[in-house]
């Protein structure tokens, strides 16, 4: 019984310095984590446009609607225009709406390009 008591003692003890090491790694870890953290988010997500639309809309909000930038060609915007569509096109499942937005937002920037 003694030596029962004794073990569970010892790795009672262990694990509670193994938990003080994982700790104290975690610490030093923690800026490499934060970085790997938000570099993973601009990777998988981080890029979507957040937000309501504006009632009117702008070259900016045009531009982040097809992910591409406010300087695009023709020929990005017509690519991004189609591969958004392709994905949300109502007769898909997609929604009317969004598409009437990625629809206006090709509408302003080859408008702008013409100009």
């Amino acid at each position: 019984m003694a030596s029962t008591m004794v073990a569970v003692g010892l790795t009672l003890a262990a694990a509670g310095f193994a938990g003080r090491y994982a700790m104290q790694a975690m610490k030093h870890m923690e800026p490499q984590v934060k970085q790997a953290l938000e570099a993973s988010a601009s990777a998988f997500g981080g890029g979507y446009y957040r937000g309501g639309f504006e009632p009117k809309m702008a070259k900016r909000e045009a531009s982040l609607i097809l992910g591409i930038s406010p300087t695009a060609n023709k020929n990005k915007i017509r690519e991004a225009h189609r591969k958004l569509m392709i994905l949300n096109h109502p007769d898909r499942g997609g929604s009317p709406y969004l598409a009437a937005k990625i629809n206006e937002a090709k509408d302003l920037l080859d408008g702008q390009m013409k100009k």
